[in-house]
């Protein structure tokens, strides 16, 4: 019709947090507030407060030498147990929460399971004790609207400490941790641990995944983590490989004890032994060194695997469980790109000297792997709460996009 003009509809906008949405239950305080209020009774041998202050990150580390090994903000005394708080706090800023749990694609539990279970590992506590929070927790969920929806198939948690200390087998008393992941509501919701379970005795539970152990540095813009990979790029290599780590007297499998004689015949190491409170020091020797030693320590992985990492140092582990069978979010999918592998076995029959080895991996390979290890920092570390990267993922990203895909796979 004559005079008539015609009507356009605006395109409508695309919802960026479509398939990304989270709510977080808003627990009973006894599972996360209520712990670090006890802060001083989660480890019998050391006091965690200190180490539970500034949102979970620890004590800010000031550098007292002249060297500059650590750049001048948001480096903190990270205690490795601290995931669970550092990654809650993480979440209060994640772009895209909700309040309506029907928009989510996940649902984020709160519960500082590894604080919660620290409390009682040592000291004779009876499984009923170190198993009443684990099941009041459960309890409390199947009680709620959201978990009956897909009976907790789109819930997650974060333990901080490795998976076995939460997959006690049996109902003796002497025998280690809660039961914690053998109720059959854990089963369904995707656990995050700094180690997943993996042995003989503990095949890899589909609804595990093991995350980084939290390292000192917790940027809270790219610029800060583009400058830091600059820093390790060109820092002057003087050890061609180092060990920090004590030995395991009492682990007739550990294989500490030919390593730290490995590096003590060899002019082209570094040991370092002792090295507690001192995460410079640490930090230091590992940006020193083209080659880190990592063995497995009480369990298969370890914590100085990041922070080598974060130094810009290749890793060299020795048991497939300590990196290869775990992490799979965020280390590279080809092992050989970023780390070397000696068997166990070779070392314990002295089928091997470590020296040699690293000595004839070729220069043109050790410059690959180690722009590998650093263009991998980002992805190990975990921001500063409350801060924000614009072009880069770090721990948590990958972490949260890893359990939203899967639970997305589920729900297929």
């Amino acid at each position: 019709m004559k005079g008539v003009s015609p009507t356009f509809h605006a395109p409508k906008k695309l919802d960026p947090c479509l398939g990304q949405y989270i709510y977080v239950y808003d627990l009973p305080s006894r599972f996360n507030d209520d712990l670090l209020k006890g802060c001083n009774t989660l480890i019998k041998w050391e006091n965690m407060c200190p180490y539970l202050s500034n949102l979970g990150l620890g004590p800010k580390i000031i550098e007292e030498s002249n060297e500059t090994v650590i750049s001048k903000k948001n480096w903190y005394a990270t205690h490795q147990f601290s995931l669970e708080v550092i990654f809650h706090n993480i979440m209060k800023d994640y772009k895209c929460l909700t309040n309506d749990s029907s928009l989510a694609s996940a649902i984020y539990v709160p519960y500082y399971a590894g604080l919660d279970v620290g409390r009682y590992l040592w000291g004779g506590f009876n499984i009923s004790i170190r198993d009443e929070s684990p099941n009041q927790l459960v309890k409390w969920l199947a009680q709620q609207s959201q978990w009956k929806r897909m009976y907790g198939k789109d819930h997650f948690m974060v333990g901080g400490r490795v998976g076995y200390d939460f997959r006690r087998g049996s109902d003796k008393d002497e025998d280690w941790g809660t039961k914690l992941m053998f109720l059959p509501e854990a089963s369904n919701i995707t656990i995050l641990l700094i180690e997943s379970c993996a042995d003989k005795e503990f095949p890899l539970y589909e609804n595990e995944f093991a995350i980084p152990y939290p390292t000192y540095f917790h940027p809270s813009n790219d610029d800060e983590i583009f400058e830091w990979q600059r820093k390790m790029r060109n820092r002057k290599r003087e050890y061609l490989f180092s060990f920090v780590g004590a030995p395991r007297p009492n682990l007739t499998s550990s294989i500490r004890n030919e390593l730290i004689d490995h590096c003590q015949s060899s002019k082209s190491c570094k040991l370092v032994g002792n090295h507690f409170g001192d995460p410079v020091h640490v930090l230091d020797v590992f940006q020193k060194s083209v080659f880190c030693l990592q063995p497995p320590g009480d369990s298969f992985t370890r914590r100085s695997t990041f922070d080598s990492i974060l130094a810009g140092c290749i890793p060299v582990f020795f048991h497939p469980h300590s990196a290869y069978k775990q992490y799979m979010w965020h280390f590279p999918k080809n092992n050989s790109s970023y780390s070397v592998f000696i068997p166990e076995t070779d070392v314990k029959r002295k089928r091997v000297m470590i020296n040699e080895t690293l000595f004839n991996v070729q220069e043109s390979e050790v410059l690959e792997m180690r722009d590998e290890v650093i263009r991998l920092i980002p992805k190990i570390v975990y921001r500063y709460p409350s801060s924000r990267l614009e072009t880069l993922d770090d721990a948590f990203d990958v972490a949260v996009k890893g359990v939203l895909q899967r639970i997305e796979e589920m729900k297929r």
